[in-house]
This record gives C-alpha cells, structure tokens and sequence, in this order.
C-alpha cells in the first residue's frame, strides 16, 4: 500500500516537473522563438529517459550520489542471478541501514533502472541501468590510468562506435576539441618560459601521442569506411590535422628546454643551480615553516637608502680631505721613480719565435727568395729544441699564420698572421727523439711563394 502511494507521488512530481521544465526551458529562449527549433534541443529530448537516468543517480548532494551509485553496482555486479528478492537485496546490502535502502530503491524504481516484477516478487536491472553503468565504469577506469592527456575515455568511444559501426559526428568532434585544446595548452606552456610548466607539458604530449598513435588506426578505419557521410570524413580528416599539429611540437619543446639549459643559472662552484632550488622549495608545503628558529631578533627597518648614505659618507670624507690641505698646503714636488720595464717572459719568447719563422721565410731577400733556402720544413724543426711549454705555446700559435682578420690589426701575432707562410696539419703521429717531447703530429710550414711578403 506504501509502496503504490510512493509511486503515485512520484508518477505525479514528474508530470509536474516535465510540465515546469518545459515552461522553464522556453523562458530561456528570446520571444518568437521555439525551444524545439534549436536541433541540439532534438537530440536532447529525444534522449530524455537516458537524461532521467543520470538525473536520478545525480541528482542531489554528494553523499546520496555515491549510494545510489552503490547499490546499483552491487546489484548489476551480479551475475549469478538476474533477480533478486527484497531478502537478497537485504541481505548484500547489510552494511545499510533499512530506512536509506528503502529510499534508494524507491528512487531507482521510480527511474527506470531498477525493475519490480510484481508477480515474482523481485527486482530485476534493467538494460539502460546497465548501459549507464558501463559508461560510468569506463570513464572510472580510465580515470584510475595515468591518462594525463585525457584523451583515453574520448578515443575509447570511438573505438566502440567504430567497432559497432555507429560512430558519429558529435563523438568525432569532441576528440577533436580536446585535441584542439591541448595544441593551445603546449603553445601556452613554451610561451611561459618556464621550465616547471615546459616539462610538465612535455610528459603529458608524450601522453598524448600515445593516444594519438592509437587513434590514428581508428582514423584510417573511418576514412576507408565507404558507409560513413561526407560529415563524418570531413571531422576524421580535421582530426588527423589536429593530430599532426600536435606531433609537429616536439621541436618546439626541445627549442625552449635548451634556451632554458643556455640561460641556467648556477650558484657558485656548488652544482646547483636556480632550478635545483627552486624543486627543494616547491617540496615543502610550508614555506614559512623554513624560517623558523632562522631569525633571533625581530629585522630592523632601515629609513636611509645606500645612495643616501653614500652621499652624506663622501661628505664627510671630503670636508676632512679639504681640512688637512688647507693647513699644510700644497705638498712638494718629488721626482718621477725611474722603473725598469722588462718585457714578460712570454712575449720574449713569441718574438723569439717570429724570428725564427721571419728566417725561414728569408723576409730580407724579398721580393726574391733564396734558391738555396728550404721551401718546406716539418713542424718538429721548427717548434724543437725547445721545452714542452714553450713548444706548446708555439704550436699554439700556427693557426695565426694567414689568419686575414688577425693580420689587418698590430703587434707580434699581427706581424706572425702576415707571413708568407702556410701551416698544413694532418691527423698522423710522428715519434721524436727529444728529451721533453715524445710524439707530435705530422705537420710542415711551407713558403706562399705567389703571395709574397705582406706590406706591414
């Protein structure tokens, strides 16, 4: 008897509801024009009762979602039978007190999602329970994923239209528009200059060309399809651009990571860098937390700035300067002290070695050159005798020798760049016998015969 009362209320709420919402729905629409013009309000109310089923289950506060939600689980969860008495239901669902047991099936009941078979005295759950199930567990499951991309439930229900043959525009064009939006998302992200926000992005495009690999099977499918509409091939095909567009950003990335790794900062001689800090400060939650016991007394506030202060210092210092010279006056005049400048080891020797090269081009004889003389020499006669730093530091200087930016300035290294001299190197070892030098590369020095000495 309660039961046929509870259900005549409720037959009557949602005649009452349907009636408001239909006035509610065209109050929202400009005068002269009909809600059932608009196609997206078509498709919609033709799939009320699915609307119905989902308003059932998530209709209200958070706590009476969850319940609705696990009774029917557990119902639909069982396989062993396709009925179950009110005792079966008790009795699975103990853990819930009589009273929210009641109200949850009453609700389902009044939906469509649980069945009441009057004569066999049983619940039985209906298909569309069971459909809204199922896309409910999929979205759950692939939520459980590390899916950062949030592509996997989108390319999951084109795969299963796909496979069924019903795949539509509508589902096409809600991968595209997530596809669409993580474009912008990366572009946003290189834009920033931040490196935290770069590699996050990074991990979750590597996450999406994982799903875009997946789809493009999917895509060819569908494009090779003969029964799919002109519709439906044009979004496949807008899908596989968004597609490339995403791919193509991986140079992006890897442009903005090494402007970022060319303008790290490193502290000190310590190895770390600004990056390094500023992962340790993001580990804690409480920043503030790290200055405690940190400062002893409370900070001092300073009311001058350093320019001030520089200022009324240089004052100071200058009106005692000025004090002094006014007493004694002008000091004496002394002599300059007469200074020996030597000049440094180094440059003794690299003129030591322009004289040795000048011998061997016979810059005295130009413009003609000695018959006699050697037109070619190797590098160990010319570098040896000589100890292994000073060789060292005239081999340091043979690649000077034709240099044309080097020889259009002045001074020693000018004047080694314009001899007519031409260093050939190869990639070959020669052992000496030389007390500071064991092996060296074969190399020779050559006169520039057509060129002739530069004018200095």
């Amino acid at each position: 008897m309660m039961d046929n009362m509870a259900g005549a209320v409720l037959t009557a709420e949602q005649l009452t509801s349907g009636q408001d919402d239909h006035d509610s729905l065209q109050s929202h629409f400009h005068a002269g024009i009909s809600a059932d013009e608009i196609e997206q309000v078509f498709h919609l109310k033709r799939a009320q009762p699915t609307l119905q089923a989902f308003t059932a289950l998530f209709h209200g506060g958070a706590d009476g979602v969850l319940i609705r939600l696990l009774v029917l689980r557990e119902l639909a969860a069982d396989t062993s039978t396709a009925a179950f008495t009110r005792a079966d239901i008790n009795l699975k669902l103990s853990y819930l007190i009589p009273e929210s047991l009641e109200t949850v099936l009453l609700r389902l009941r009044s939906h469509g999602l649980l069945a009441w078979d009057a004569q066999g005295a049983v619940y039985r759950v209906t298909p569309m329970a069971r459909n809204v199930l199922s896309a409910l567990d999929t979205l759950l499951s692939l939520g459980k994923a590390d899916d950062e991309a949030e592509m996997g439930f989108l390319l999951s229900q084109v795969a299963g239209a796909q496979a069924v043959g019903g795949v539509t525009v509508e589902q096409l064009k809600h991968l595209l528009g997530r596809l669409v939006d993580l474009t912008e998302e990366f572009r946003d992200a290189i834009a920033s200059g931040s490196e935290f926000k770069l590699r996050t992005s990074q991990s979750k495009w590597h996450m999406a060309c994982d799903w875009v690999e997946k789809g493009s099977l999917i895509l060819r499918a569908i494009l090779a399809d003969e029964r799919a509409d002109s519709a439906t091939h044009k979004a496949a095909q807008a899908i596989g651009r968004a597609q490339s567009a995403l791919l193509n950003m991986q140079g992006m990335f890897s442009r903005a990571l090494n402007q970022i790794e060319r303008q790290r900062v490193h502290l000190g001689q310590s190895g770390l860098s600004t990056t390094d800090v500023k992962r340790w400060l993001l580990a804690h939650d409480d920043l503030a937390s790290l200055a405690t016991g940190a400062i002893d007394r409370p900070v001092m506030p300073m009311f001058c700035t350093p320019a001030e202060m520089i200022d009324v210092a240089e004052t100071e210092l200058l009106q005692e300067r000025f004090a002094v010279m006014a007493q004694a006056g002008l000091p004496v005049g002394q002599d300059a002290p007469l200074t020996v400048n030597d000049a440094p080891p180094m440059q003794a020797e690299l003129d030591d070695w322009l004289a040795r090269l000048s011998d061997f081009a016979n810059l005295g004889n130009f413009p003609s050159f000695s018959e006699d003389g050697p037109k070619t020499v190797p590098i160990q006669d010319s570098l040896l005798p000589a100890s292994f730093a000073i060789a060292s530091y005239r081999a340091s200087m043979l690649p000077l020798l034709g240099d044309a930016s080097e020889a259009s300035l002045q001074g020693a290294t000018a004047q080694l760049a314009r001899l007519p001299i031409t260093f050939t190197p190869t990639d070959e070892m020669v052992m000496l016998n030389d007390p500071h030098v064991f092996a060296m590369s074969i190399a020779t020095l050559s006169l520039d015969l057509e060129s002739g000495p530069l004018d200095e």
